[in-house]
């Protein structure tokens, strides 16, 4: 027989939680404290490459080449304009060669050459009005940018009769850097007030709104934290700052949503602030656990990547996941232990309706009687459920419509277009590959090891040579050892375009008398399409299956989680057709202003979906644990999933609307990686649960009928020993337990939240 719950009780966690609220706040206040100093300066730290695979052919031959042979692999770039006058002028010789000294004689800087030593054709512009210096900044990239920062204005602008410009990967990636920090700034100053505003408009109550703010931005500060400390530990990505920081703060403003309007509703219904709490904590506090446990999870997939870039947003965005949850679960409840009623305080509503001379009533209906918080969304529910067939059909056709783009997805890699028009060296880059024959930097190096005859090492530069889509082949360049050599590689067309890649295949499939490995922009493009293909399968395996696991804890349906897989898979497509037709193809870059490149960074379309993938699941265990809450207590699955509607369908919409407006805000970063990430997200979030949430779950389950929470006698009662629900209890044996009254004047709250 099930037992009969009797009324709220504290458990050791409410007890754990509300037995010291002031000392809680206190020591969160002292631990945010911390969290500002410990986070201070994270960006400076944070890496903008990890893009490679560690273990690939390409990663081996670029490590050797650094350490045989540095000149090999300038990251620097001096471009030097004659004005006038041509490169090989005696007087501009003469005070180049001064130049190319100077930068050798530079701390931190090896493998200098320049055309005026080695005369090499690259190096010089087709017009010989410009020409090049090129060297390798030693260490890692933190090194680096300290060298390029003490260098850079020693060495740009006018140099005697000469125009120096500084380009090269170091100075773009330095540019990235301090372009994302800039605009992650400006995000943030351009998220909160807005967040606010919308906070007050939800909630009614300045108090109640202040909460979720205050709670994001202690998830903001403890992110930077949990990001300086793991950049001791992994290569941490600049762009995890941005994404971590904006799921900081939706996350925690969702959960604090959540939790909130829960905590309200307990004390509409009458109950003192401390059961309010524990109720609370034992319903919505559960379901918050168990949605961040799915976020955690869809995170935790891109760890089966061997990129640094998509592991460190696997580290980064767990923690931050975690904090989020913890500072929901542990600071909320004790600021609500202290507010009590005056978390209803401020109502700026009722200051307007006074303004207007209103009776503080809610919306009426047609019997002059104020409307159920939420019935709106009650009756789109039933409007759906009673034409099932057609909102099933016509929402999951649409969906699919808009992700038909991705099918002509192309995968490259970031370049210096990701920067803005007009950043340095930006400018730099593009007159290097519009004046200079060859795009110095833009071949494939072949890195040889073991001894070999002159004629062996001939006899393999011919038939390089001679393969397609090759220009020439340099070298071999002996190396100091003697058991090493280079070749380097011109390409004909784009440097990471198809055929370059296939030429990449099609050296490695060379046979030589010695052993080789090629590397070069587009052998790492290779590599790093290989590698993610080899791992996908697996990470969507951990994604699918621990989702089944979890959906079929809280709701003990077999059905439901193959329901909850299919129909997160179907929010997503608009998010990628969407990036293909507008940052691939270039569609309305002229009002997003960025610089469409004709593909998309291999390893984001797999960021995108991690991340997208977990936030549909956060608000899918929103409205499931809402309605199986309802279908335990009367056995009616068509009210069940009408009140899961009318209870969280507001809250939903509330919670993605925020996280879209901080996603908008990352979006409107100068750099194109990090704007597609943002929008794309937010438009992902916005699909889910204004389309996906509201049309088609309702119309699936009503169509699927009771048969939705069918499970096999094993299964059931592994449910009934293991299962998670934010349901306190089952209904008594005797029948459905009566629906609590309302006190609809202390719960109204707009868009039904």
């Amino acid at each position: 027989m099930s037992e009969v719950n009797t009324g709220p009780r504290p458990g050791g966690w409410t007890r754990f939680v509300t037995a010291r609220p002031r000392l809680s706040l206190l020591i969160a206040l002292v631990i945010t404290a911390l969290a500002v100093v410990a986070g201070s300066g994270v960006a400076d730290r944070m890496s903008n490459g990890g893009w490679e695979d560690p273990g690939a052919e390409s990663t081996y031959a670029t490590k050797a080449l650094e350490r045989e042979f540095p000149a090999s692999q300038p990251n620097l770039l001096l471009l030097v304009d004659s004005g006038s006058r041509s490169v090989d002028d005696p007087a501009v010789a003469a005070e180049a060669k001064r130049l190319t000294d100077r930068l050798a004689a530079e701390k931190g800087i090896i493998g200098v050459g320049s055309y005026w030593r080695t005369e090499s054709p690259a190096l010089r512009s087709a017009d010989g009005r410009e020409a090049l210096i090129a060297a390798r900044i030693e260490g890692d990239e933190t090194a680096a940018f300290k060298v390029l920062d003490r260098i850079t204005p020693e060495f740009r602008g006018e140099q005697g009769t000469l125009k120096v410009s500084v380009g090269g990967p170091v100075a773009v990636r330095s540019e990235m850097q301090s372009t994302i920090q800039e605009d992650l700034l400006r995000a943030e100053l351009i998220a909160l007030p807005v967040t606010l505003v919308l906070l007050v408009m939800v909630f009614g109550s300045a108090v109640a709104a202040m909460l979720p703010l205050g709670l994001g931005v202690v998830a903001i500060l403890g992110t930077n934290a949990l990001l300086r400390g793991l950049t001791e530990l992994t290569e941490v990505s600049i762009f995890a700052q941005n994404l971590t920081t904006a799921l900081g703060l939706g996350l925690a403003i969702d959960y604090a949503l959540f939790i909130v309007r829960r905590f309200r509703e307990e004390l509409a219904d009458g109950a003192e602030v401390r059961d309010a709490v524990g109720t609370t904590l034992r319903t919505a506090g559960r379901t918050v656990l168990f949605s961040a446990l799915t976020v955690a999870v869809s995170l935790a997939a891109m760890m089966v990547f061997p990129q640094p870039f998509l592991r460190s947003f696997a580290y980064a965005g767990i923690a931050v996941v975690l904090l989020a949850a913890a500072a929901a679960l542990v600071l909320l409840p004790a600021a609500l232990m202290l507010l009590g009623h005056r978390v209803n305080a401020l109502d700026l509503r009722k200051l307007l309706r006074r303004g207007r001379g209103g009776t503080g009533e809610g919306k009426t209906g047609k019997t002059g009687e104020a409307e159920e918080p939420g019935a709106g969304w009650g009756r789109m529910a039933a409007l759906v459920m009673r034409r099932a067939p057609f909102f099933a059909i016509a929402t999951a056709a649409g969906l699919i419509v808009l992700g038909l783009p991705f099918l002509g997805a192309k995968f490259g890699t970031a370049d210096h277009r990701q920067l803005p028009p007009g950043a340095d060296s930006r400018v730099v880059q593009e007159e290097i590959q519009r004046a200079f024959p060859g795009s110095p930097g833009g071949g494939l190096e072949v890195l040889a090891e073991g001894a070999a005859t002159p004629a062996e090492y001939a006899d393999y530069r011919t038939r390089t040579a001679a393969l397609p889509g090759v220009t020439r082949v340099d070298g071999p360049v002996p190396g100091p050892s003697g058991e090493h050599a280079y070749f380097a590689v011109a390409l004909k067309g784009e440097a990471v375009g198809e055929g370059a890649q296939e030429l990449v295949r099609d050296i490695r499939a060379e046979p030589a008398a010695f052993d080789t490995s090629v590397t070069g922009t587009a052998a790492v493009l290779v590599d790093s399409k290989d590698a993610i293909a080899e791992q996908l399968p697996w990470a969507l395996a951990i994604i699918v299956l621990v989702t089944l696991l979890l959906v079929f804890l809280l709701t003990g349906s077999v059905l439901i989680p193959v329901q909850a897989v299919v129909l997160n898979a179907l929010s997503l497509t608009a998010m990628f057709g969407a990036t293909v037709w507008i940052f691939q193809d270039g569609h309305l870059s002229g009002v997003l202003g960025f610089t469409a490149t004709g593909d998309m960074e291999t390893t984001l379309p797999v960021l995108m979906f991690c991340v997208a993938f977990g936030l549909s699941m956060d608000y899918g265990v929103f409205l499931l644990s809402r309605i199986k809450e309802e279908y335990d207590r009367g056995g009616d699955h068509e009210h069940a999933v009408s009140f899961g509607l009318r209870r969280t369908g507001g809250l939903i919409t509330a919670a993605a609307v925020i996280l879209a407006v901080v996603m908008v805000a990352i979006g409107t970063s100068r750099v194109a990686n990090t704007k597609m990430l943002g929008l794309g997200l937010a438009l992902a979030v916005l699909m889910d649960a204004m389309v996906v949430r509201s049309l088609l779950v309702p119309a699936v389950m009503k169509l699927t009928g009771k048969a939705t929470w069918w499970a096999p006698g094993p299964l059931r009662r592994f449910h009934e020993r293991f299962g998670l629900s934010e349901g306190e209890s089952r209904p008594a044996a005797g029948g459905p337990a009566e629906p609590p009254v309302r006190d609809r004047d202390q719960d109204r709250d707009p868009a039904g939240v």
